[in-house]
């Protein structure tokens, strides 16, 4: 099947490059809000890798910094359209904190979730100059401290809504949706949900090869409602996890802040690890983007008082949206 004439060609080295320098000038938005129309509407937002060691690695985040008198639909649908994990608005306090922040995947609003709330607390302890800072989320306000790193990293640690527990009682359809036999579960881990606004399900596996290996049932795992699963097993001195939330327009996250600090509570409540150890958590490789979280659970008395996660945040880019008024 032959093509259109001279197709294949190519420009004359002249011409590309008169091409490549006029693209480079190029304003495709420059149209936008010609005369008689009402001024557009333009939206700031700067994109982040949250729990990277590298630019792009880790978990994507975009930060709109001025949303100004944007309502939820509109929110949600710049979300629709970004289609990562998760998207931020910050917006004044109605709280005693530095700021509010609204959360939304693809497809819902969240009232907390991990790398969005670190990723965002660089931003803000970054635009106030400070180390410590605290923003206002569906579960309360959280505080966050931001350190200086290499470069333009980030160093980050969030004190987390404590989460609460309970028993799963739907083992066997998740099991079936997640390709997983009994035989492969952990021995004295048990499939257990835990909620800190986000609801996770966390599935212990006996090897790290066993987590590496899952082909998930997408279709069935969003049939089991908005759940984050998170499937995870030693790997040395880390734990590899992998996390899957079709339900919510994500079916295989980067990295899962809000999942971190319920694991590290899970495997110091069933005593792998002590109260107060810092747990490394590596996921996002089998997507491209390799991540590692940093948890800690801290106990009192018998009782749960703290749960930290932590990582680098390496902001990557910046833009804008044109939209009409």
């Amino acid at each position: 099947m032959s093509g259109p004439a001279g197709a294949g060609a190519g420009l004359p080295p002249a011409e590309g490059e008169q091409l490549i320098a006029a693209l480079q000038t190029l304003d495709l938005l420059s149209g936008r809000g010609t005369e008689g129309d009402a001024r557009p509407v333009r939206l700031r937002y700067v994109l982040l890798d949250v729990f990277a060691e590298a630019p792009l690695q880790g978990n994507q985040l975009a930060v709109f910094t001025d949303p100004g008198e944007l309502e939820a639909p509109q929110m949600q649908r710049l979300a629709r359209e970004l289609q990562l994990s998760e998207t931020v608005f910050v917006l004044p306090s109605t709280a005693a904190a530095d700021a509010r922040v609204r959360i939304f995947t693809p497809t819902a609003e969240l009232p907390f979730a991990g790398h969005p709330v670190l990723g965002t607390a660089a931003v803000v302890a970054r635009a106030l100059g400070r180390e410590v800072v605290s923003l206002e989320t569906g579960m309360g306000v959280v505080e966050a401290r931001v350190e200086e790193g290499e470069g333009a990293v980030l160093a980050g640690t969030v004190h987390q809504p404590l989460p609460t527990w309970n028993a799963f009682d739907e083992q066997q359809p998740l099991l079936a949706a997640l390709g997983v036999e009994r035989s492969q579960l952990s021995a004295d881990l048990p499939v257990e949900r835990y909620e800190n606004g986000p609801r996770h399900v966390l599935v212990a596996l006996a090897t790290a090869e066993d987590v590496a290996r899952l082909r998930p049932d997408q279709g069935a795992l969003a049939g089991l409602g908005r759940l984050n699963v998170s499937c995870f097993a030693p790997a040395g001195e880390r734990w590899k996890t992998r996390m899957f939330a079709p339900a919510l327009g994500v079916d295989e996250d980067p990295a899962t802040g809000s999942a971190a600090g319920p694991l590290a509570v899970h495997l110091a409540r069933h005593g792998r690890v002590a109260f107060g150890t810092e747990v490394e958590i590596e996921q996002g490789a089998e997507i491209g983007r390799p991540s590692l979280l940093r948890a800690c659970a801290r106990e009192s008395g018998g009782s749960l008082v703290s749960v930290e996660v932590g990582g680098a945040v390496v902001p990557v880019a910046s833009g804008e949206f044109v939209l009409p008024a």
